[in-house]
């Protein structure tokens, strides 16, 4: 299993300005088959971090692009409250129908 400096490494050296967030994600899997996309997503954001050296900003912008979009994509779709139905009132019940007993 690979490190997430070393996925961040191959981050650094795959990306080129204008990359598709599908193609980065899969020049990465070919050098590190086992990464999940969360770490990859994880190593994105390391890289964004610790790579001060960064030399183009076009990079680390399209680095910063593939990471949020790629993070928003694995959250869950919030949850939206709705107001409870009340429940339907119980029919009336037929009167019976018994002679009165004296």
């Amino acid at each position: 299993m690979a490190s997430i400096d070393e996925i961040a490494a191959t981050l650094r050296s795959v990306a080129t300005a204008g990359m598709k967030p599908k193609d980065l994600l899969g020049a990465v899997r070919e050098r590190h088959p086992e990464a999940s996309k969360k770490e990859v997503v994880r190593a994105a954001f390391y890289a964004l971090i610790e790579g001060h050296q960064e030399p183009t900003p076009a990079r680390a912008h399209d680095l910063h692009a593939f990471a949020i979009h790629e993070r928003a994509t694995d959250e869950e779709a919030p949850i939206r409250r709705r107001k409870l139905r009340k429940k339907a009132a119980p029919a009336p019940e037929a009167a019976s129908v018994e002679p009165p007993v004296f």
